[in-house]
């Protein structure tokens, strides 16, 4: 046996000694709860290593975890330095613990979404270690994709593209690493570096449309020294001719613009 998990617990004093126990087995317990229960196992000297900590997951349709709650469970076991885990939902999956079950995820916003956008959110949320599917079996194409989410170098948001958009366009967002400028604004995410490397392209003026939240920007050519540059809507703008609307974030991932940090680097990638 690798480990035991204990959903309900004991003192924090048993807890703290199952953690030494002669065959190296973990002790993991249950990180949803928000009480002060880790705190109480910590005033115990355990073994840190072998102490392990993992929000539930939630079989029951609106029954998960609130995000805030579930960042101030996290941030308690992030404080002692110790091990967290989470669970994310299949969709293929048919096979859980209790004969009644709409997907087995500790995060109730993500009991619909695709398994790769659920370990994206978890992963840029930088408090979870181990995450894990909560029902069986997942399927193959879940796998790979949630695999390459998790190990991912940089994360990767969704966009459905405008079929007007041009090819240098479509270059600029998806052949480039973007880098989120850190002198941010509260109206558009700024990936600057398109404009000095597609200076000498052309971008005419097109869809020049008002402008909405989750929208993909590329300055035209009626911008002088901004024509090129690619930004992401994070408000509703008035466009006056200047700036050409070549896509959006993908509605499912749009809410993964509030977890892109300035100074950090991202991939747009496009939504099959």
């Amino acid at each position: 046996a690798y480990g035991i998990r204990l959903d309900i617990g004991f003192t924090g004093q048993e807890e703290a000694r199952m953690t030494r126990n002669p065959y190296g087995i973990k002790i993991e317990v249950n990180m949803s709860s928000g009480t002060k229960y880790v705190d109480s196992i910590m005033a115990f000297s355990p073994n840190r290593e072998n102490l392990l900590g993992s929000h539930n997951f939630y079989p029951h349709r609106y029954s998960g975890l609130e995000y805030n709650h579930f960042v101030y469970c996290s941030n308690q076991y992030r404080n002692h330095n110790l091990n967290t885990a989470a669970f994310v939902n299949s969709h293929e999956a048919t096979f859980g613990p209790w004969p009644t079950q709409d997907g087995l995820c500790s995060l109730e916003d993500h009991r619909d979404l695709e398994i790769a956008t659920q370990v994206k959110h978890l992963v840029l949320t930088d408090l979870i270690d181990d995450i894990i599917i909560g029902n069986a079996d997942a399927s193959e194409a879940e796998i790979i994709a949630m695999a390459e989410a998790f190990n991912a170098d940089y994360p990767s948001v969704k966009v459905d593209l405008d079929q007007e958009i041009s090819d240098v366009e479509r270059k600029v967002v998806l052949d480039e690493l973007h880098s989120y400028r850190g002198d941010r604004s509260a109206y558009i995410l700024r990936s600057t570096m398109t404009r000095i490397k597609y200076k000498n392209e052309e971008f005419p003026p097109h869809n020049t449309i008002d402008i909405k939240r989750g929208d993909l920007l590329v300055d035209n050519v009626d911008f002088g020294q901004y024509k090129g540059e690619m930004q992401i809507a994070l408000k509703e703008m008035e466009n006056i001719g200047r700036v050409n609307v070549v896509g959006r974030i993908s509605d499912d991932e749009l809410f993964l613009l509030d977890f892109l940090k300035p100074w950090s680097n991202f991939k747009l990638i496009e939504n099959k």
